[in-house]
């Protein structure tokens, strides 16, 4: 149920970073829907069922896998809507794509032989996110992993570099760099903004740059853009230090229509 990618415009994968409830992955997903829908912009739903790198063992993991999952499916079922959520495990990957389009394999999980293998055999997508510390250059062999394992539907996403001990910095030229392995390339607008290993054990961010980073990485080209979302980020109990409040999306997106 993947959207049709070759729209003129870029799609859009988008949602709260975890799963919390149910009220506020539907309230996100219809009001992402909305908005997509009115401005003709291919739509994903995003959310993770499960946290599972995290900083501090008190840390928000989730709400219980089968319980996340139920929610995603119902997402799916009752709005129509392609979804997308993370894998941290090869034994994960069979299970969640029974009920997601997308199975994203996390930043840190890249080079993960085992996971990329495990979510190719399922014949969905696969959205691999690039290291933190990899070059783009590099992820040609995470991509090639997908394929030598039977399937040609991968994605890759630029989420920043590591820049020092608590910063990020994206390389726009990483976008162009893995668009050359034909492959559709995303650009994490929220991730790319977060200011990690506090000393807090919480991550912060910079959500006041997320128009910054959208617009450069439309002026680029980018393929696609992943932007984390919420209805009141000061309450979320998972990155809501570099999301975006959702009453902002509509804005952003018409915002970005006129540069693409």
């Amino acid at each position: 149920m993947i959207p049709n990618l070759t729209s003129n415009n870029f799609f859009l994968i988008a949602g709260p970073c975890a799963i919390e409830s149910e009220a506020i992955c539907m309230q996100v997903a219809e009001q992402c829907k909305q908005i997509t829908q009115y401005l003709g912009i291919p739509y994903i739903f995003k959310s993770s069922f499960k946290k599972a790198n995290r900083s501090r063992l008190d840390s928000f993991t989730g709400i219980g896998d089968d319980k996340a999952l139920a929610i995603l499916q119902k997402v799916s079922q009752e709005l129509g809507v392609p979804v997308l959520t993370d894998i941290h495990d090869a034994h994960q990957a069979a299970k969640v794509a029974e009920i997601v389009d997308v199975l994203q394999i996390p930043a840190f999980l890249c080079r993960q032989t085992d996971l990329l293998v495990a979510a190719a055999k399922t014949g969905k997508v696969v959205n691999i996110k690039k290291g933190q510390f990899m070059a783009p250059q590099a992820m040609g062999f995470a991509v090639e992993k997908v394929r030598q394992s039977g399937n040609d539907q991968v994605w890759l996403t630029e989420r920043g570099t590591t820049f020092g001990y608590q910063d990020l910095v994206v390389d726009f030229r990483a976008i162009p760099q893995m668009q050359a392995f034909n492959v559709p390339v995303i650009l994490d607008c929220t991730h790319s903004l977060q200011q990690p290993n506090q000393i807090s054990g919480v991550t912060g961010g910079l959500p006041q740059l997320i128009r910054t980073i959208a617009r450069a990485g439309v002026a680029v080209g980018v393929d696609g853009l992943f932007i984390e979302t919420h209805p009141d980020p000061s309450k979320a109990l998972s990155d809501g230090a570099n999301m975006l409040p959702l009453d902002q999306l509509r804005a952003l997106l018409e915002d970005l229509l006129r540069i693409g």
